[in-house]
């Protein structure tokens, strides 16, 4: 059953994507009131890091601010800064999430646990993002749409691209207030919207 839902998801991806564009500008620098979390995050990685200009309502993407939710910095420099919109009353989610791995390209390996009635877990690894569907392009980004991702990007979409050595992610999770189409209409948004912010010295 999961697999047809899957493939379902994946099919309707692809047909939002083959859409095209939604449109909109690329700003030329972080916003101000942003700035300040996106470079450290540079700083501290010592390596650039992408830093949005549009975010779906009602986040924004001020590190340390009200939306952050996660704010995680590996020994090997990779990284997750969420976002995260709690809805009460069963209005819904809205999270977002941005990766970036510093110095490596291949798409990172996830743990997996299988649990099977009356037999013990059988435990593997799996790519952290899986099902391509297409691709989006904007200004010196090709990203792949995945529609499988595990982790902190489970029952999300999400673009992941290469620059520079590295490789970076934006995914958005698939929940109300927002339908599939309008997270996919989002991410391409946010794709648009990014600008590299590049480390201090």
């Amino acid at each position: 059953m999961r697999v047809a839902i899957v493939a379902g998801v994946g099919a309707v991806a692809f047909a939002v994507l083959a859409a095209g564009s939604s449109g909109g500008t690329r700003a030329r620098d972080c916003p101000p009131a942003w700035r300040s979390g996106w470079q450290q995050l540079a700083n501290r990685v010592k390596a650039p890091v992408y830093c949005p200009t549009w975010m779906p309502n009602p986040l924004d993407a001020k590190i340390s601010g009200d939306w952050q939710d996660i704010y995680s910095i590996d020994k090997d420099r990779s990284y997750l800064i969420s976002f995260l919109y709690h809805g009460d009353q069963g209005t819904g989610d809205v999270h977002v999430n941005f990766r970036g791995y510093p110095g490596r390209t291949a798409i990172p390996r996830c743990s997996t646990v299988l649990a099977l009635p009356g037999r013990k877990p059988i435990r593997g690894a799996t790519a952290c993002f899986a099902n391509p569907w297409g691709t989006r392009k904007t200004a010196g980004i090709v990203a792949t749409v995945y529609t499988v991702n595990q982790d902190a990007d489970q029952w999300h979409v999400l673009l992941a691209w290469r620059h520079r050595g590295a490789l970076y992610a934006v995914s958005e999770h698939v929940i109300r207030p927002y339908t599939f189409r309008q997270v996919v209409a989002n991410l391409d948004r946010l794709l648009q919207s990014l600008v590299l912010v590049q480390p201090a010295g």
